[in-house]
């Protein structure tokens, strides 16, 4: 029987390159996000076995009315939703309390509670032998990422990780993080690498390039795959070695 798997922010970028390998794996896959064209559009490019379902991730209403319309049976979700919603040129003055409150809750909403929510309405859903990924971010070591919400959402993300790996373990169910260096997923990150801005940073690792939407969907494929059935509670790392895990 085809399993089945959930990606969420699916519809362009590392999420869009996530469904396809898991086409690949013989996975239907359900694509989320909340811009309805998006997905729709890449649901029609990738083809029949792709579904897109638009809502909100980081609305926990919003998860309650799409869940009656998700699958019964879950074998893979990919919690890839978020992203960088402040950078540091947009972000409040230290002064302005308020608004710098909200910035950060944004980044946390985006990055940390679309996965947390997801995998509390979808776990039940996960049976024995399934798997539960999160995308992170090198924006968790720092990397001039640290003065904003971003790169401490992504960090929070990890030891959640390792926790729930812990509790569902004796269920068969495997939950790690890949975290991705600097990838070129969108335009943002093109117009980063066009600027000359990431060439610091692509530099310091040892394959001397950015990271593909491809590095990033293969390290996913393999942990939703069965070999990776005794590979769990781990942040694993797909940088080029601008960051080392050990």
């Amino acid at each position: 029987m085809p399993r089945t798997a959930i990606v969420t922010g699916g519809g362009y970028g590392i999420g869009r390159a996530v469904a396809e390998h898991l086409l690949a794996q013989d996975c239907d896959v359900v694509i989320t996000g909340r811009r309805a064209e998006i997905l729709e559009r890449t649901a029609a490019e990738l083809g029949p076995r792709v579904t897109p379902m638009a809502f909100d991730a980081s609305d926990p209403d919003a998860i309650q009315v799409a869940a009656d319309s998700l699958p019964a049976r879950v074998d893979v979700l990919v919690n890839n939703a978020g992203g960088a919603t402040e950078y540091d040129f947009a972000m409040p003055e230290r002064g302005r309390l308020k608004e710098l409150r909200e910035a950060w809750l944004r980044n946390i909403e985006a990055n940390l509670m679309t996965a947390v929510l997801m995998t509390a309405a979808l776990e039940p859903r996960i049976p024995h032998g399934g798997r539960i990924i999160m995308i992170g971010s090198i924006a968790a070591r720092g990397f001039g990422a640290g003065r904003y919400g971003y790169g401490p959402a992504k960090a929070a993300i990890e030891p959640w990780a390792t926790d729930l790996a812990l509790e569902l373990g004796p269920r068969g169910i495997t939950v790690n993080v890949v975290s991705p260096g600097f990838t070129v997923s969108n335009d943002r990150a093109l117009g980063f690498l066009a600027s000359g801005d990431a060439a610091p940073l692509i530099e310091s690792g040892a394959t001397k390039r950015a990271t593909d939407v491809a590095d990033v969907a293969a390290m996913v494929a393999f942990l939703a795959s069965p070999a990776a059935a005794q590979t769990t509670g781990q942040t694993i790392h797909v940088n080029g070695g601008t960051h080392l895990g050990r």
